[in-house]
C-alpha cells in the first residue's frame, strides 16, 4: 500500500515565509510531508521548473447574490467556483446577504440552498449585515459566529444596505463581544448623492463622467471616519477594495498609530484609471465598479502599499454581469447612463494572474508576498489558516502548480465564469496556473475543470487570528 496518495517533486514551494525547493507528499487531503526525494505515491506530478504554490483564498466576490434594479448577476457557485479552480483560488468567501426585516440566520441558510451541490471549491460565507437589530447583534450573531461565521460586511453607502454612524459602532461592539471581523465598504453616502444630482442635473451622465461622482475625498473621509469608529470601540477592522492613495494615506496613518486596520485592494486598482471611462459606447461599462479606479499615482501607492504590507489582502471583488440579455448591464436602454449600469466585473479566475504578472514578474512584489495577500493573510484574517492559505504539514493539500514562464494573451474565450465579456481583453501576463489541487484532488488542468460540482466543503470559520490579538 503507497505511503501517500500524492507527491509533487521538484517544484519551487512558496509560502508566505520562504521559498525553497522541495517535495510536498499529501495523504487523505492534507499534507502529509515536506522533503526531498519523497517516493511511494499512487501519483507523482513532475513540478520542477514549476512553482508549487498554496491554494488562492479570494475573501471579497459576490456570487448567486439576489438581483435589483432588473439587473440578474451572471453567476452561481458552479460557474464562479469552475472560474477560480481555472484560476488558481482553491477557497472562495462569498456573501450572505441579510434582507432588511429578516434574521440573519433566513440569510445563512438561504445562502446554503444556493451553494449546495454546485461547488467545486470549498468556500465559508461572511454575513453581509443590512439590519443590525437588538435581536441581530445580540443574539444572532454570537451564535452564528460560535457556528463558524466570524466576519461581517457592512456599508457606508448604498440605499437598502448602508448604515449610519451609531449603526456602524453598535456592529463593531458585537463583533469585539464575538471575536469577528468587520469589513467595510468605506465611501461617503451624502457626497457621492450631491455629486451625483448634480451631474445628472447637468445633463452629464455618460460614463466618462462616472469617477466624478465618487472622487478621492469621497474615499479618503469614509476610511479615516470608519477608522475612527473602529478605535472608539477598539476592535480590528478591514478596509475593502482600497482604491485611492489618499485612502491608503489613512490605513498607513492608522498603522503607525498602532491601531489593528486592515486594507484590500483588487486588481482593477491597479490596472484601469479614470481615462478609461472615457472609452466610446459601451467599452467604459466594463469596468465600472465601486469605487472607480484612480489615477497612476495611485497604482504605485497601491503596489508600495502591499509590498511593505499596509494593504494585506488581494480579492477580485467578483460581481459579474452579462452585457446583454436580460438583467445584463445594458438592461436599462441603449445609451450608457452611469446611474443605470450595474457595479461591478468579472474577476475571480484572473485575479492571481494579473497580480503575479504586475507584481513578482515586474519585480514590484516578491514571490512570498504575493502568497501572503492572496492566500496567508486572507486565510489569517478570516480564521482559515492553517487549514489554509499555506504549505505546511497538516494543512488541507490545496496546491497550485504555477509555470512563471507561461505568456497567456486574457481573452472571453478562455474563461470559465458565466458572464460574456472580460474588462481584461487582450491583455498579455506571464505567469500562470497549469494544475490546481484542492484538498489533494486535481480539480483544474490547463483550463479544464476535471471534477463535478459538489465536491466543494463548507468551511466553519475560526476566530480571526487579528480578533484574538
Amino acid at each position: 500500500m503507497a505511503r501517500f496518495d500524492l507527491v509533487v517533486k521538484g517544484g519551487r514551494v512558496a509560502t508566505a515565509g520562504d521559498v525553497v525547493v522541495c517535495d510536498v507528499a499529501v495523504k487523505d487531503g492534507r499534507i502529509a510531508r515536506l522533503g526531498d526525494d519523497l517516493n511511494g505515491a499512487d501519483r507523482i506530478v513532475d513540478a520542477r521548473g514549476r512553482l508549487v504554490l498554496p491554494g488562492g483564498i479570494d475573501t471579497h466576490c459576490h456570487i448567486a447574490e439576489d438581483g435589483w434594479m432588473g439587473f440578474v448577476p451572471a453567476d452561481d457557485f458552479a460557474s464562479a467556483t469552475r472560474a477560480a479552480a481555472c484560476g488558481g483560488t482553491t477557497t472562495i468567501v462569498p456573501f450572505a446577504h441579510q434582507q432588511r426585516g429578516k434574521p440573519l440566520r433566513h440569510a445563512v441558510d438561504a445562502y446554503h440552498a444556493r451553494a449546495e451541490g454546485k461547488a467545486i471549491v470549498d468556500y465559508a460565507f461572511h454575513i453581509l449585515m443590512s439590519d443590525p437589530s437588538d435581536q441581530a447583534l445580540g443574539q444572532e450573531l454570537p451564535a452564528l459566529a460560535a457556528d463558524g461565521y466570524t466576519s461581517i460586511k457592512i456599508y457606508m453607502t448604498y440605499e437598502g444596505l448602508k448604515l449610519d454612524d451609531r449603526q456602524i459602532l453598535n456592529v463593531l461592539a458585537a463583533a469585539r463581544r464575538s471575536g469577528c471581523m468587520v469589513m467595510i465598504h468605506a465611501e461617503n453616502d451624502a457626497c457621492i448623492h450631491y455629486l451625483t444630482a448634480q451631474l445628472v442635473d447637468a445633463g452629464q451622465t455618460g460614463l466618462a463622467n462616472f469617477p466624478l461622482t465618487a472622487p478621492h475625498p469621497v474615499e479618503r473621509e469614509a476610511t479615516h471616519r470608519a477608522i475612527a469608529l473602529g478605535e472608539v470601540v477598539d476592535v480590528p477592522i478591514l478596509l475593502v477594495h482600497v482604491s485611492s492613495r489618499e485612502a491608503i494615506e489613512q490605513i498607513r496613518w492608522a498603522r503607525a498609530k498602532g491601531l489593528s486596520v486592515h486594507g484590500e485592494t483588487c486588481p482593477q486598482y491597479v490596472t484601469f484609471t479614470g481615462a478609461d471611462f472615457e472609452r466610446p459606447g459601451w467599452e467604459a461599462a466594463k469596468m465600472l465598479c465601486m469605487p472607480p479606479p484612480r489615477d497612476r499615482a495611485s497604482h504605485d501607492e497601491i503596489w508600495t502599499a502591499l509590498a511593505g504590507g499596509v494593504l494585506d489582502v488581494l480579492s477580485s471583488d467578483h460581481s459579474a454581469y452579462r452585457m446583454e440579455g436580460p438583467g445584463g448591464k445594458k438592461h436599462h436602454g441603449p445609451e450608457p447612463h452611469f446611474h443605470r449600469v450595474a457595479p461591478g466585473m468579472p474577476g475571480i479566475e484572473t485575479r492571481m494572474p494579473l497580480m503575479f504578472s504586475a507584481g513578482v514578474g515586474q519585480g514590484r512584489i516578491g514571490l512570498s508576498t504575493f502568497v501572503a495577500i492572496s492566500a496567508a493573510n486572507p486565510a489569517k484574517l478570516y480564521g482559515l489558516y492553517p487549514r489554509k492559505g499555506t504549505i505546511a504539514v497538516g494543512s488541507d493539500a490545496d496546491l497550485v502548480l504555477w509555470d512563471p514562464d507561461r505568456e497567456v494573451t486574457i481573452t472571453r474565450s478562455l474563461l470559465h465564469d458565466n458572464s460574456d465579456y472580460t474588462p481584461y481583453e487582450g491583455t498579455r501576463v506571464k505567469g500562470w496556473p497549469v494544475m490546481t489541487f484542492s484538498r489533494g484532488d486535481l480539480v483544474a488542468r490547463d483550463g479544464e475543470v476535471l471534477v463535478q460540482p459538489g465536491r466543494g466543503r463548507f468551511l466553519p470559520c475560526a476566530r480571526p487570528l487579528a480578533a484574538q490579538a
